[in-house]
């Protein structure tokens, strides 16, 4: 075989016979491609390593015959716009191997995850607070009534919550997470929902106010943001109660 169908081949499901053959050739290029290859079926078998441990949560109610939903939130840092939330329910059929805490995969990956997650999961829904509910009843709270809208907009009614290191003002058991993204894949996949959709969000609120950026920033306080914050003043998307846009109400 050339070089070149070798490569292919190893693209494929390659036989142990067809592994010892190539082991047996002397070409360089032969053993860099199956160098390679190894390298490739390593990473994947750990990929799915990781993606089993991470079911382990959920296959505890599972087991019990239970329904149970991840759920996470973004946005309870930025100067403007909501705090969006997200539950998530799957089952055993989930295979998107991919799907972590949304803070380790790039925007392209998690544009890429979301309509997978949507088509994948058994129930999806969303909660958003305003910036104006925050500035009312502040962030925390604003973001536990988010997440509570999120499982109850869910169409199918969980057992129990897999939270990520919150408590949700519904009557369902919970277990809380400390950086729950990263050990649940329910709550990553929630993490990931509500991460892409409040982008979208906030890249809609930077065609209305295109000096602030938000499309490049979500609402965090950029260098860029804080200067047309300074130059043009809030919009009625920023939180009065959030530094330094609270500077403009005293």
């Amino acid at each position: 075989m050339t070089i070149k169908e070798i490569k292919e081949l190893l693209t494929t499901e390659v036989s142990e016979a067809e592994l010892a053959s190539l082991s047996a050739d002397p070409r360089a290029g032969v053993q860099k491609l199956l160098s390679s290859y190894y390298r490739r079926k390593e990473k994947l078998a750990q990929k799915k390593a990781d993606f089993l441990t991470r079911m382990q949560y959920e296959q505890e109610f599972w087991a019990k015959g239970q329904i149970v939903a991840g759920v996470d939130e973004v946005g309870r840092g930025p100067l403007a716009g909501p705090v969006v939330t997200a539950a998530v329910i799957i089952d055993a059929n989930f295979d998107l191997l991919d799907v972590n805490d949304s803070k380790k995969l790039t925007p392209q990956k998690r544009l890429e995850l979301y309509p997978k997650i949507l088509q994948e999961a058994v129930s999806v829904a969303v909660g958003v607070k305003s910036a104006q509910v925050i500035d009312e009843i502040n962030i925390y709270e604003a973001d536990r009534l988010a997440m509570a809208q999120a499982v109850m907009d869910l169409d199918r009614k969980p057992d129990a919550l897999l939270v990520d290191a919150m408590d949700v003002p519904v009557d369902l058991p919970q277990v809380r997470l400390i950086k729950g993204d990263a050990k649940s894949n329910s709550i990553a996949a929630a993490s990931i929902v509500a991460k892409v959709f409040r982008d979208k969000l906030m890249a809609d609120y930077g065609k209305i106010y295109p000096q602030y950026q938000f499309d490049h920033n979500s609402g965090y306080g950029t260098s860029a943001h804080l200067a047309a914050l300074k130059e043009y003043g809030p919009t009625p998307i920023h939180r009065k109660t959030f530094a330094p846009v609270s500077d403009f109400f005293k």
